[in-house]
């Protein structure tokens, strides 16, 4: 069974915490569950969908950072030079905004359906934003 059920605008994944490689991130998000938001297409990382967070600390730092998450993989930039923000890579991405290339925790991974999570993903580019919320299944 699968640690989270993210629902994309009515789509289920199913995804399982990175807890030995992020354990601080998973035990902060774990504390934020259920989590719903709204999530929107990123503007300078490629094939992405991001979760604007704004100002919010986390206090978590940087822990199993990466700049070039994997589809599938979804990563969490603590703040700092950037925004606090989540990102849902579903294709190729370079994560980054106008203040340059950035770096977030990979805590959470999907492992199936990635093909639907490209075809949802690519519906947020062209239909716009839609809820998101992150549960225990």
């Amino acid at each position: 069974m699968a640690d989270i059920a993210i629902d994309i605008g009515g789509e289920i994944f199913h995804a399982d915490f990175e807890e030995a490689a992020a354990p601080r991130t998973v035990a902060r998000f774990r504390t934020l569950l259920p989590y719903q938001d709204r999530i929107i297409h990123v503007r300078w990382s490629g094939e992405a969908c991001w979760i604007p967070m704004g100002e919010r600390d986390l206090g978590i730092g940087y822990e199993n950072a990466t700049s070039y998450p994997a589809p599938g993989q979804i990563i969490v930039h603590p703040g700092g030079m950037s925004e606090t923000e989540i990102l849902v890579a579903y294709g190729p991405c370079c994560f980054a905004s106008k203040a340059g290339q950035l770096a977030g925790n990979h805590f959470l991974t999907i492992k199936g359906d990635l093909d639907k999570l490209a075809t949802v993903c690519r519906s947020v580019l062209w239909d716009g934003n839609k809820p998101i919320t992150f549960r225990k299944p």
